[in-house]
């Protein structure tokens, strides 16, 4: 009876989709030639040409549809997937339309701004609809309603780990009656512990399952081919959680190619469209900076060439992207050759070293103000883990596990672990643990923030010197 509700769910909302890919045609061409902002200029011409191609547009875009299977059960995955899945079907729909123009409709002139606009509107429509639809189903299910019940087969710390992330999402639906596996003193309230792995079958047989999740150790992965073997053709939907999740770091996660799914440990956050908006803000916020604050670093270059001998800037070697060195920019706060006796060594409160107006910068971070244009050649970002020296990076990565995969994206003017107080000489475990946290949670609200807090606290000059 649930498949027969599923298959019927199913085909309602292929209708649903397809009536909202036919609407979308005749608004396309009611944009083109009576709403959109480009002039007709050889006349309006008729509707029905267009008409006629609405039983080819349904055809073509129910078999697009369905070869991107877009109505299996996606309780489990993004709303992203789904949209580029979407854009994906509409895009070879209208490749496909085009063709069939070419070859089967060539008596009439169609408009290529109205396949363009009907390409858009395809992909808009039919994603809003399906966000609007989800929504409704979590809201739903948030209540009790359309729920699917699942067995957890393993033990320890990744079942444990996979019953408690179900239980943080109560929208998606799914709802863990039990574990099954042999240890069971490793089960604790409220989830209940169902048999051991060879009471699997009578398991399955003795409840309503719709999903197995096998989130096994690796001490147990040799029984997986038993455990498949007793569930057996059962019409369940099986997921398999590798017991590798302790050893992914940067937003690790799946992807297939040609058909073999690739699992990632350790990848960062930063690539494709995400790489070109944080980019895009980095021109844009940092060329305006440089702008603005031009006056104010022309009046500091001119104070410090009054004030000592040398030159203006400092520049200093460090390590960004995937630990490529670059010179980093910064306004002399020291006389030339302070560290020729010292060596290389961190700063620290009332460092001798320092000019009179280098304590004056450094109080206030003016000091870190040409690094904008270490920004704008894509050196830097505005926000980011701040760059070190190589030479304390290679004493660092020995004390610090981790230390190296703050290199993963370019380091920064400012970052998360500067706004909450860890710079300067404090605890680098405690800094690290700030600039991978950033690395995990990347987004661009969240660089917005970082910069907000930066511009409250510059004036407190908190470790700064």
């Amino acid at each position: 009876m649930l498949k027969a509700h599923s298959r019927l769910f199913e085909h309602l909302t292929l209708a649903g989709d397809l009536l909202l890919i036919a609407g979308c045609w005749v608004l396309a061409y009611y944009v083109r030639f009576f709403l959109g902002p480009i002039p007709v200029y050889r006349g309006v011409p008729p509707l029905v040409p267009y008409l006629y191609l609405l039983g080819p547009i349904v055809m073509v875009w129910a078999v697009a549809f369905r070869a991107f299977d877009l109505y299996r059960p996606r309780r489990l995955g993004s709303r992203l997937s789904e949209w580029v899945d979407v854009a994906k079907a509409s895009t070879l729909g209208a490749l496909v339309l085009v063709t069939i123009m070419t070859f089967f409709f060539r008596s009439f002139e169609y408009s290529r701004l109205v396949i363009a606009y009907f390409w858009i509107l395809s992909i808009v429509t039919v994603s809003f609809s399906r966000a609007v639809f989800r929504e409704a189903l979590r809201v739903a299910r948030r209540r009790g309603y359309n729920l699917r019940y699942a067995v957890v087969v393993g033990s320890g710390e990744l079942a444990e780990t996979v019953i408690q992330r179900l239980g943080l999402r109560p929208d998606v639906g799914i709802q863990v009656l039990g574990v099954v596996g042999d240890d069971k003193e490793g089960v604790g309230p409220p989830t209940k512990w169902l048999g051991g792995y060879a009471d699997l079958r009578a398991v399955l047989d003795y409840h309503t399952v719709d999903h197995v999740i096998l989130a096994m150790p690796h001490e147990d992965v040799a029984r997986l081919p038993m455990l498949l073997n007793e569930v057996g053709d059962d019409p369940v939907t099986i997921h398999v959680v590798p017991d590798i999740i302790r050893f992914a770091s940067l937003r690790g996660g799946v992807e297939e190619f040609e058909g073999v799914p690739f699992i990632h440990l350790r990848e960062s956050p930063l690539y494709g469209w995400s790489r070109v908006f944080k980019r895009a803000l980095d021109l844009v916020l940092g060329g305006l900076a440089l702008i603005l604050l031009a006056p104010v670093m022309l009046a500091i270059a001119l104070a410090i060439r009054l004030t000592s001998r040398g030159p203006v800037l400092y520049r200093q070697e460090r390590m960004g992207l995937d630990g490529q060195r670059f010179r980093m920019l910064k306004f002399r706060t020291m006389p030339v050759g302070a560290e020729v006796r010292t060596g290389p060594v961190w700063t620290r409160p009332d460092d001798p070293r320092r000019t009179g107006l280098g304590m004056f910068l450094r109080r206030f971070s003016l000091d870190e103000l040409p690094q904008l244009v270490n920004v704008l050649r894509g050196e830097m970002s505005l926000v980011g883990p701040r760059p070190e020296r190589p030479v304390f990076v290679e004493e660092f990565r020995r004390r610090i596990p981790g230390y190296m995969l703050r290199h993963k994206v370019k380091g920064g003017i400012t970052g998360w672990a500067q706004v909450n107080g860890w710079r300067g000489n404090t605890s680098l475990e405690r800094r690290i643990e700030y600039d991978l946290y950033y690395i995990e949670r990347w987004s661009l609200g969240l660089d917005l923030w970082i910069l907000w807090l930066t511009l409250l606290q510059v004036f407190r000059g908190r470790n700064a010197y």
